[in-house]
């Protein structure tokens, strides 16, 4: 198969349109208030089966990232002044939707000493406090190796902590330009040795080969990773890294049997999956 026929985006990456009466209930909150979520933002295929499922994600810190990753579509530069009333905006966001279960992510944001961590911190507690049953799952930057601001994550404890190593060691410094392969491992150590329940996912169709996955997988759980999601990279626009392949779905499947074979306790895995897939079902 030659490269043409590789990168020809393949009849398993269609999705269906949003339907059911959960997910019409959340969209008309999320209008008629004006919310802001990530779901929406970043035109997310999952939309309506998490937000049917009483999912939702938002990103904090602005929409503007310090960082060129070659894979991803959010803005380049220099950030703007932090909102320091975010916190209790998100909090009241959840609190309208009647979230179950939230996810939190944000742009890096190595412009500030503490790479936002204290707004993270805040923000947990906020949703803590307005809405007392909702779950949590951060999906959090590396803070540049500044171990002092991941220990503000620690301390607020949230169900789950997420921190994506999205490819492969050797895909590494093309892909996350400023990051570091060992960087986000030893997050995920810490986290886990704090007792925290970790997760990490891949983008696959980036030139990896299934070795260096499984290497990656293995990685993970050296250091406790119990959460796993494998999906399709799918190119943003021209100016971002191309798509070397669309992995079939039945090599997705065949990942997702070696994972749960290595002790992952969750694994999601197809070609539409991205980092937030079924995150409810990942604190039981």
């Amino acid at each position: 198969m030659d490269l043409k026929e590789k990168t020809k985006k393949p009849k398993w990456l269609r999705v269906k349109l949003p339907i059911g009466k959960e997910y019409k209930k959340v969209r008309e909150i999320v209008d008629n208030h004006g919310l802001n979520t990530i779901c929406q933002s970043g035109n997310c295929p999952n939309m309506g089966e998490c937000w049917g499922a009483g999912t939702a994600t938002f990103m904090i810190l602005g929409n503007t990232c310090t960082r060129s990753c070659g894979f991803c579509n959010v803005s380049t530069g220099k950030p703007e002044e932090v909102d320091l009333f975010e916190p209790a905006k998100i909090a009241k966001s959840v609190s309208l939707m009647k979230v179950k279960h939230c996810v939190i992510t944000s742009v890096d944001r190595d412009d500030l000493p503490d790479g936002g961590s204290e707004i993270w911190a805040k923000t947990v507690r906020a949703i803590r406090r307005k809405s007392p049953t909702t779950t949590m799952e951060t999906l959090i930057p590396d803070f540049m190796g500044k171990w002092e601001n991941l220990q503000k994550i620690i301390d607020v404890a949230p169900e789950i902590v997420s921190h994506n190593l999205e490819t492969v060691r050797r895909l590494t410094k093309g892909v996350r330009k400023q990051a570091k392969y060992d960087r986000s491992i030893e997050v995920l150590k810490r986290l886990g040795e704090a007792g925290i329940r970790t997760k990490s996912g891949l983008m696959l169709g980036l030139g990896e080969t299934k070795d260096e996955v499984i290497e990656a997988m293995d990685d993970l759980r050296n250091v406790g990773v119990k959460v796993l999601t494998l999906g399709q990279y799918l190119q943003p626009s021209p100016n971002h890294l191309p798509v070397v392949e669309f992995i079939h779905p039945d090599r997705f499947e065949e990942f997702r049997v070696l994972a749960l074979g290595k002790g992952f306790m969750y694994v999601e895995s197809s070609p539409l999956v991205r980092s937030s897939y079924h995150a409810e079902k990942h604190v039981k």
